[in-house]
């Protein structure tokens, strides 16, 4: 790094992650040379304390920038139906600012604005997919802080747990058309969302092993579900040819659209009110719990992120809640102290 002088303009000469560049200063010599310094604080900040400043990058243009990285590495219904329509909202509400002076307050207002017309929950996924948004920013280099992370997500109401008894599947089942049935049985046997069962590939169905491997996932993570007696038996009698890729299509091929009238009009003779389709998940989950399977198995059979979301379904088997801590009572025996009353609860042997 240095000065020189060429013709009457003084040029510093300096070196940018190994690519050498020159800059006309001026006449000044001194400008120049307190120009080259300020360019080596620079480059000692950023290259070796890890110390950038921000850039000048408008929100709507950075937004663009994360959708390609979203499409690109989010699964495609986590980018079609969250990632856009978030993004979209945010822009709306940034996207003339720089990215370094949205602040807190801003996102504070946003907040209470969203809350006018969306549910508290729909509003934390805007602001989860902010928060998401700065720390790919910082991890660009085009800030240095994220604003989201001194906001607070709002209070949620209780997830709706909405499921199918036994004598309510019957009537669904007996309801449905021939094209909805084999739909609705494989949610039933293996709690798969909707979009994972309409876009299911005859490659991810494997007959032999009975195991189906999906991949398009809400999560990008592939889970590999049993096929049980039920599932098998709807499976092998689905008419299948090599020309055809899934397990359900429609024209041309492609994965079937959207069963929600044929779906809906299954419910309404079988007499089911309040139900979606995704609250046939729900019943997959409900009765894996009452069938006392243990809440780590059912988190990866549903392919739940974490196990908090599984824990809504703990309440409905307190029989397996009661067997567990009664166990304790053969711990006591085992070591001489069980205290014998009239009450005691049965010891059950493991």
């Amino acid at each position: 790094m240095g000065i020189y002088l060429k013709g009457k303009n003084w040029y510093i000469d300096y070196y940018v992650k190994g690519k050498r560049k020159r800059k006309n200063i001026g006449h000044s010599k001194k400008l120049a040379l307190q120009v080259l310094k300020n360019v080596q604080v620079k480059n000692v900040r950023e290259d070796y304390l890890g110390i950038y400043e921000d850039k000048k990058v408008f929100f709507e243009t950075f937004s663009k920038q994360y959708l390609d990285y979203s499409k690109v590495n989010k699964s495609v219904a986590t980018y079609e139906r969250s990632e856009r329509l978030s993004v979209k909202q945010l822009v709306l509400a940034f996207g003339d600012n720089y990215l370094y002076d949205i602040t807190p307050e801003m996102i504070e207002k946003f907040k209470a604005m969203r809350l006018e017309t969306i549910s508290p929950a729909s509003v934390n996924r805007e602001l989860a997919c902010l928060k998401y948004m700065y720390t790919k920013a910082i991890e660009w280099k085009f800030v240095k802080t994220n604003p989201v992370k001194k906001v607070k997500l709002l209070k949620e109401p209780p997830g709706r747990l909405r499921y199918l008894k036994a004598e309510e599947v019957s009537a669904l089942l007996n309801e449905c058309a021939d094209h909805i049935k084999p739909i609705v049985i494989i949610a039933l046997n293996t709690g798969m969302r909707k979009n994972e069962i309409l876009s299911l590939s005859w490659r991810e169905v494997d007959l032999k092993n009975r195991k189906i491997t999906v991949i398009n996932t809400k999560n990008n993570e592939t889970r590999v579900i049993p096929i049980n007696n039920t599932l098998f038996e709807t499976l092998s009698n689905i008419s299948r040819t090599d020309d055809k890729e899934y397990v359900f299509y429609g024209k041309n091929g492609y994965p079937v659209g959207d069963i929600k009238k044929g779906f809906n009009s299954a419910l309404e003779r079988a007499k089911i009110s309040d139900f979606r389709f995704h609250d046939l998940r729900h019943t997959f989950g409900s009765q894996m719990v009452m069938q006392r399977v243990d809440i780590k198995t059912v988190q990866q059979l549903m392919g739940h992120k974490t196990i908090k979301m599984t824990m809504r379904y703990s309440h409905l088997s307190p029989e397996y809640v009661n067997e567990a801590i009664n166990r304790l009572d053969l711990a006591w025996t085992l070591y001489g102290h069980q205290t014998k009353t009239a009450n005691s609860p049965k010891v059950i042997t493991p």
